[in-house]
């Protein structure tokens, strides 16, 4: 059974949208044991607000904007610092339903196998309807006992998560490196969570549910504007760098990336904002990998 949850939230700049998502933390019906806050140099209030409404909150405030990435970087760490059997992740404007870590703690505790690497929230929008953003891929070629045996804790076999709502094995994450920090923000959820999972048990399980309160519904490949360069850096530091994938998975992984970046254009209305950042990130992604994680969080020290 699971002893120690810590749930870690990221924030920027969202002080209303995360003080709603603390506060559907503390109405759990089963609640997190700590509680991570890493505010990434917001300019809105954010950490005063946490620090007064929620005083036992463990809030950490960088100096500077380390992106998703380096704020859940940072947040882990602070997570398996202390006390942790399970670390569960979301955004700022991720707020939980009331039994939404329940379920997750049900699923990963009555697995009737290896413990798994990771659970995963549904994640809906405000209206009730899936999130597309949010949608954990399937395990491909997963075998049927695994099937089975994920649905007897009302889950499905999946490859990799977002960090919107993902409850993460603690000791998985003290064996495995820690999210790439310098990817800033896009694809890190899925080079960790994939990595993860190249040898482990993740799970989708779809009673866990959390509302991801975006502005509009929709993919990451809606008109991104400049920011489709980590789209693309991103991708190529993952394919070319990182351990997650098989190298058959590469190769799928290489087709679906060029699908969804002719989709991106097709759907544009600035094609030449997006062929600048496509160009940029080409050639970043090329040039030079991504810097060490712990050199990127001493840059972005605590205030």
């Amino acid at each position: 059974m699971t002893h120690c949850v810590v749930a870690v939230v990221v924030t920027w700049n969202r002080r209303d949208l995360l003080l709603e998502s603390l506060a559907a933390l503390a109405a759990q019906t089963r609640p997190p044991d700590r509680v991570v806050v890493v505010d990434n140099a917001s300019t809105d209030g954010t950490s005063a607000a946490v620090a007064e409404a929620f005083p036992a909150v463990e809030l950490t405030t960088t100096a500077a904007n380390l992106g998703g990435a380096g704020g859940f970087a940072l947040g882990l760490t602070r997570a398996l610092d202390g006390p942790a059997d399970a670390v569960w992740l979301m955004d700022d404007d991720t707020v939980p339903t009331p039994t939404a870590l329940a379920e997750l703690l049900a699923a990963r505790d009555g697995y009737p196998g290896e413990r798994p690497a990771l659970v995963a929230s549904r994640v809906v929008w405000t209206d009730g309807r899936d999130h597309p953003m949010n949608t954990p891929r399937p395990r491909p070629l997963a075998s049927r006992a695994a099937r089975a045996a994920a649905a007897q804790v009302g889950g499905l076999p999946v490859r990799s998560a977002s960090f919107v709502s993902v409850l993460l094995d603690a000791a998985a994450c003290r064996a495995t490196a820690l999210p790439v920090a310098d990817y800033f923000l896009w694809n890190d959820d899925f080079e960790y969570t994939t990595r993860l999972l190249r040898h482990g048990v993740g799970l989708y399980v779809p009673a866990s549910v959390v509302v991801h309160k975006t502005r509009t519904f929709g993919s990451t490949d809606a008109d991104p504007g400049p920011r489709f360069f980590y789209e693309v850096r991103n991708k190529i530091w993952l394919i070319t760098r990182s351990p997650a994938l098989a190298p058959w998975e590469r190769v799928l992984y290489i087709g679906a990336s060029l699908r969804r970046w002719i989709r991106t254009f097709a759907r544009s209305r600035s094609r030449g904002v997006l062929a600048a950042a496509f160009g940029r990130g080409v050639l970043a992604g090329a040039r030079s990998g991504p810097r060490p994680t712990a050199d990127v969080l001493a840059a972005a020290s605590d205030r």
